[in-house]
């Protein structure tokens, strides 16, 4: 298990508690149960080349989300996707190809993040905005 580090899930801008409760209902019929939704710790610099929006940590059922999310300009929307997509691992099985290697957003996977209403208008607006939140 790894080491637990007491971290909010209100921000300045958004409450992921309410985002998940929400989510959950919608999309999950309030099946995911026990889990803890948090912002990450800020670091000292911001990512250089690519963006972990958010994780999910199944051993201890909590989800992480960066904290440069928790911002003005961010939709509600767009966070709404990214807590879809990580409460969406914690119901679709992980596959394994050929060699044994664990495949996370495979075409099952990719299937059901499609379902989300936003989900085209969130992968264009992650590609838009990726820049803000590079260094």
């Amino acid at each position: 298990m790894q080491r637990q580090f007491s971290f909010a899930e209100k921000g300045r801008f958004f409450d992921l508690g309410a985002i998940f409760d929400k989510i959950n209902a919608k999309y999950f019929r309030n099946r995911l149960r026990g889990y803890s939704i948090v912002w990450g710790r800020k670091r000292k610099q911001r990512p250089k080349t690519y963006m972990v929006f958010g994780t999910i940590q199944e051993e201890d059922k909590i989800i992480r989300i960066h904290p440069l999310l928790d911002r003005a300009f961010v939709p509600t929307w767009f966070l709404e996707y990214v807590v879809y997509h990580e409460m969406l691992h914690a119901m679709v099985p992980d596959e394994y190809d050929e060699n044994g290697r664990r495949l996370v957003h495979h075409d099952k996977f990719l299937e059901k993040e499609r379902r989300f209403h936003w989900f085209r208008r969130a992968k264009n607006w992650e590609q838009e905005n990726l820049a803000r939140f590079l260094q």
